[in-house]
């Protein structure tokens, strides 16, 4: 990574702002008052940052946890069991 440009520097910072965001208590509260579940935001957000750097397996393995999860979430949701998402 010696050779990284400044672009990806600068995409890289942003994912790093972004996972203490999502790691915030306040941020946390307001997500999961919204039915979001913070893990899966973070993982989401890894997967994202996976994909960019050209870690396309990873990613994938990734993207599919969070679609997974999330629409299991959202059946249980739908039949009444209400949780964070």
């Amino acid at each position: 990574m010696a050779d990284e440009s400044i672009a990806m520097k600068e995409l890289r910072e942003v994912f790093a702002d972004l996972d203490t965001l999502l790691k915030n208590p306040d941020v946390g509260a307001e997500l999961t008052t919204r039915g979001i579940n913070v893990s899966l935001a973070i993982v989401a957000a890894e997967a994202l940052l996976s994909y960019v750097e050209g870690d396309r397996e990873r990613a994938a393995e990734d993207f599919d946890t969070v679609a997974e999860e999330i629409k299991a979430r959202l059946a249980m949701s739908k039949a009444g069991k209400d949780g964070p998402s």
